[in-house]
């Protein structure tokens, strides 16, 4: 097997020229005619400042108050480096003393009808006044407008997702459901979002949700505390248990696969999976919930709890443990930032990973393998490569590893 290794054009341009044609785009959706995002004539709806600039857009921030400023960029999300963290208190800073214009120098003024804006529609909703500010991310096929809401005193309360094309409403409503689930089954080892609302505006799949404290004082993770919380969601729909040829996960799995055969890394990952299968043979897996996408930076630990956030993969019936694999592995990828070394290095870890969640020894690379093989099913079904996701060519990093691994076992 010889999974692709060739970049599409999309990957190679740059993110900051990626992340300007996405504002434009993100502008004309939630300001759309009679909206003028050009500062035309019209009463103003908001004005924002770019940050940190237009070339390089990261985040737009409303202007009308200091506050308000400072308050988006304060509390939308903790930097995961000293570097970033001080560069973030700089911003804020200088908003806060009404510097802006000497190191914000771009800005964008929104005129119209303020009803027919994303500002309106949400106002009605929720039956409240507040700011919107907008976060320009990188580019990814689940890429979607995020918008934090603040209220008129600076508190943020809550954050909106925007589902604009098949892919993303999928995500926002399965979000939006997950939320539901999870506040119905009573979470004791966590934190999670609750739904403010949910609807659709202008073709567009809206999901409103409060906002978790991400902004208060972190604390290292007591011993146990992740694993508590992640083996908590895994049990939290119930768990049974079979082998793999003969669950629901499989026949599911292989739906997902059969439709990516007419791709080189579709029919690479197939043969793997299959082959994989093949070993497993007769050992019993345990089946339950898992998070998705629980990462570093989809979680923060308080010192009484365990916040986390971005449910939009929550899905059961998979083999319990993959949070805790998916977790180690991007732990790895942003520490290290050689992909491939970070896929070796979590498979041997599966069986220590693996422990707390009471999956069989013998099962525990199998479980480990799989959880790569409906990553990369993910991956290729979204089509993160042709999106220009940096991770988005399997052939460069995960599908190497995983066929061998399988063919070694």
């Amino acid at each position: 097997m010889s999974p692709v290794k060739t970049a599409p054009a999309a990957l190679t341009a740059g993110d900051s020229a990626l992340r300007t044609q996405y504002l434009t785009e993100v502008l004309e959706l939630l300001y759309p005619a009679p909206c003028d995002t050009t500062g035309g004539p019209g009463p103003r709806i908001t004005e924002y400042l770019v940050v940190p600039d237009a070339r390089r857009p990261r985040l737009l921030v409303p202007h009308a108050s200091r506050r308000i400023a400072a308050a988006a960029v304060r509390r939308y999300a903790e930097p995961q480096s000293r570097a970033a963290r001080l560069k973030r208190d700089a911003v804020v800073a200088v908003l806060r003393t009404g510097a802006s214009g000497l190191l914000l120098r771009d800005r964008i003024r929104v005129t119209g009808p303020a009803a027919e804006s994303i500002d309106g529609h949400l106002r009605e909703a929720l039956g409240r006044e507040l700011s919107v500010s907008i976060h320009i991310g990188p580019a990814r096929a689940n890429r979607k407008p995020v918008l934090q809401l603040i209220s008129p005193d600076g508190e943020t309360f809550g954050f909106g997702k925007l589902g604009t094309g098949p892919l993303t409403q999928r995500l926002v409503q399965a979000e939006t459901a997950a939320l539901d689930r999870l506040g119905a089954v009573g979470l004791s080892q966590l934190a999670v979002p609750t739904v403010l609302h949910a609807g659709r505006w202008r073709g567009l799949q809206v999901l409103v949700q409060s906002a978790l404290p991400v902004w208060l004082p972190r604390a290292p993770l007591p011993p146990g505390r992740l694993e508590a919380a992640m083996v908590e969601v895994a049990g939290c729909c119930g768990c049974h248990s079979g082998t793999l040829v003969g669950s629901a996960y499989w026949a599911e799995l292989r739906g997902r696969l059969a439709a990516l055969d007419d791709r080189p890394e579709g029919v690479a990952l197939t043969s793997a999976a299959e082959l994989l299968a093949t070993h497993a043979g007769q050992h019993t897996l345990r089946y339950g919930a898992w998070h998705g996408d629980w990462a570093p930076w989809n979680m923060a630990n308080l010192a009484d709890t365990l916040l986390v956030w971005d449910w939009e993969r929550f899905t059961v019936g998979v083999p319990v443990g993959f949070d805790a694999i998916h977790h180690e592995l991007q732990r790895r990828i942003q520490a290290t930032g050689d992909a491939a070394d970070a896929v070796e290095a979590t498979v041997r870890r599966a069986a220590e990973l693996l422990a707390p969640f009471e999956v069989a020894g013998e099962a525990r690379e199998l479980t480990a393998l799989l959880y790569l093989v409906d990553l990369a099913a993910r991956y290729l079904t979204d089509r993160q490569a042709e999106a220009g996701a940096r991770l988005g060519v399997l052939g460069t990093w995960l599908l190497p590893v995983l066929i061998r691994r399988v063919e070694e076992l």
